[in-house]
């Protein structure tokens, strides 16, 4: 008995231990597999929270410049948000509804002129491009197929993801609770921070008050940086397609901010598109003409725009932002290609934060605390303990002696 709890103690793992072992796995097993089929509700929250920092700094701004009361501080951070769409709407939303009524009712003829220039690309087997497009269309046989296979993948794509983004009740339901949400946390920020702080064991609860402020912090930044980086790069295209003499310059514009959004993909389909409408009348060169200026306008945006408008918080890796977007979009679908780069920018602040400072480095957090002077109890003659201004213990005999 004696050798048994002997190699016991030896092995350092006690039956006490293994079942909190165990306990704590089957714990993180359930708490995955309730995330997974709650994933839905869990994107809308943070939809939610993104929108309420928004608001939340809108209302900062109105509040420190009128001094009003905060709950009134977002009802004008609201009315003013509204006042800004409605402005937008009437000065921008009539020419693009125009653009893009008369875009979509010409885009089957463009199609149709760009499925006939690579069918001949296709057929003329001497050239790069036709050896290119020979094994996909069949040579010179299946080349009238290329457009078709393509239409039909594309059909089969959205045929998938349009009746999800169009469901109607579902999406006004979402819409108003998201609305709903971020304005109450909007309201009082500081009952759900102080709720999250609250569950925190007491010894990290300011650590965890820190990241919250740096997680706020690094949203609010990439929030401002997108809406800059929108405006810019909408304005450029659409004075550049105009340059360029390219219908519908302004709908292509709008399009390019839009696509900001999503990453890498969203400037790809931006370049291209405009491209691939006037292949069909200005040919390739004009063609060409538009993908530089995609190009160009893109490279200014990322190494002027960016670096200026971003803070150093929302710095993130190409490679690990290219697969976050693959990972939302295959997780979550379209919502998921929109909330990508925020996820991403809060999951690097809690890695750096949590695991690089706290557990491998061994820091806290960066807070810088001021020094505050040490009070030190002296005894008196009934051996009471006093500050040491109500005490006639001399200080340094006491430590001396």
């Amino acid at each position: 008995m004696r050798r048994n709890k002997l190699a016991d103690s030896n092995s350092g793992f006690s039956p006490r231990q293994a079942y909190g072992v165990l306990a704590t796995t089957v714990f993180v097993v359930l708490l995955l597999l309730f995330v997974n089929s709650v994933a839905d509700l869990l994107l809308l929250l943070f939809v939610a929270a993104l929108f309420a920092v928004y608001l939340g700094a809108f209302t900062d701004l109105v509040t420190g410049r009128f001094a009003v009361a905060r709950g009134f501080g977002v009802v004008l951070a609201l009315l003013g948000t509204l006042l800004l769409i409605g402005l937008v709407g009437l000065l921008i939303v009539p020419p693009v509804v125009n653009q893009f009524q008369a875009l979509l009712g010409e885009l089957p003829g463009r199609l149709d002129e760009v499925q006939e220039q690579l069918t001949q690309l296709a057929q003329e087997e001497d050239s790069l491009l036709g050896r290119l497009l020979g094994p996909l269309g069949g040579g010179a046989e299946g080349g009238g197929d290329i457009g078709e296979r393509v239409f039909e993948e594309a059909r089969a794509f959205f045929g998938d993801v349009v009746p999800y983004i169009f469901s109607g009740i579902g999406v006004a339901i979402h819409l108003v609770s998201v609305l709903i949400m971020g304005i109450y946390m909007a309201v009082k920020p500081s009952v759900y921070r102080e709720g999250l702080i609250a569950i925190t064991p007491p010894a990290y609860r300011e650590l965890a008050r820190d990241i919250l402020a740096d997680l706020g912090h690094t949203i609010r930044s990439w929030l401002v940086g997108l809406g800059i980086s929108m405006v810019v790069l909408g304005s450029l295209t659409w004075v550049g397609l105009v340059l360029l003499d390219v219908p519908y310059s302004l709908a292509f514009g709008v399009f390019t901010g839009i696509a900001v959004i999503v990453p890498f993909f969203g400037t790809i389909v931006s370049t291209i598109l405009p491209a691939l409408f006037v292949i069909g009348t200005g040919g390739v060169t004009k063609a060409l003409l538009v993908i530089l200026l995609g190009v160009v306008v893109h490279i200014f945006e990322a190494n002027v725009v960016a670096p200026m408008v971003f803070e150093k918080q929302v710095e993130l890796p190409p490679v690990l932002t290219i697969l976050s977007v693959l990972v939302m979009a295959k997780l979550l679908g379209v919502v998921g290609l929109l909330v990508a780069v925020p996820v991403l920018a809060s999951a690097m602040v809690l890695v750096r934060r949590i695991f690089v400072h706290r557990i491998l480095e061994g820091k806290g957090f960066h807070r810088i605390v001021k020094d505050a002077p040490a009070i030190i109890s002296l005894p008196t003659g009934d051996g009471v303990l006093v500050h040491p201004s109500a005490s006639e213990v001399s200080i340094p005999a006491f430590l001396e002696g």
